[in-house]
């Protein structure tokens, strides 16, 4: 006996039709020059028909455009404070007044408040470079090496600084070997003849200090070779000779 077939044809032309017409709204979101072009081509139509779907894009659109200003406008205003803030606490700085640089007082913020509070701006990003040169000068080595680590720069002479004086607070901790891999980054980065030499120098006796006489070798011929002309060559020829005898006992 033969089953008789209930389905409706109408019914699932209109369920076809529905599901055609979710995944067209579907290709034209995921596709924006078949949304331009439909939108370009003078068809009132389409309009009528995809006012909701069109509707919802353009106000998306508008959000995000309203979004990306009030985001740019707060992060220029965060600026604009963090540089406000930071004046009076360089000034400190500047004055040998390292608490008050530091910490503040009843009138101005000190570095470790606009470090974290403006920790997005540049003069946030600042704060942190000078508040780990205050530790380091109060003889707080490991809260010097913290902050530092915490800085970043692109900057020629701050980031290799930073890279130097986090050798320097390993070098107070007796950990010569880091100290002397921090010195080494503070010579690679962005390297020319004008801070390059010095920075191997650190290096060189941060290795003999870790009795690594072959790479305080290396780091002293870097200087010939590569900075003849630096006031550190004399130096380094002597420092050289002496790494090279030590590596060879």
């Amino acid at each position: 006996m033969a089953i008789k077939n209930t389905t409706d044809p109408d019914a699932a032309k209109s369920q076809k039709a529905a599901e055609a017409a979710k995944q067209h709204e579907y290709d034209l979101l995921q596709d924006p020059d078949a949304l331009a072009e439909r939108l370009t081509s003078g068809s009132e139509d389409f309009v009528k028909k995809h006012k909701n779907t069109l509707l919802g894009v353009f106000v998306a659109i508008a959000l995000v455009i309203a979004g990306s200003f009030a985001y740019y406008g707060f992060k220029k205003s965060q600026e604009e404070e963090a540089q406000i803030a930071l004046y009076p606490a360089v000034y400190d700085f500047e004055a040998d007044s390292l608490n008050k640089a530091l910490n503040g007082d009843a009138r101005y913020k000190g570095l470790n408040y606009i470090a974290e509070e403006y920790s997005g701006t540049k003069a946030g990003n600042l704060a942190k470079f000078y508040a780990g040169v205050v530790y380091l000068k109060q003889g707080k080595f490991q809260e010097a090496i913290d902050k530092l680590e915490d800085f970043s720069s692109d900057d020629l002479i701050l980031q290799a600084r930073a890279y130097s004086l986090i050798g320097d607070a390993n070098m107070e901790l007796n950990k010569p070997a880091e100290a002397s891999e921090m010195y080494m980054k503070a010579a690679n980065y962005k390297a020319n003849e004008f801070f390059a030499p010095q920075y191997l120098m650190k290096a060189g006796m941060a290795y003999e200090a870790a009795k690594n006489y072959k790479e305080a070798a290396d780091a002293y011929n870097k200087i010939i070779s590569t900075y003849a002309t630096a006031t550190e060559v004399n130096d380094a020829k002597k420092y050289k000779a002496r790494a090279e005898m030590l590596a060879s006992n």
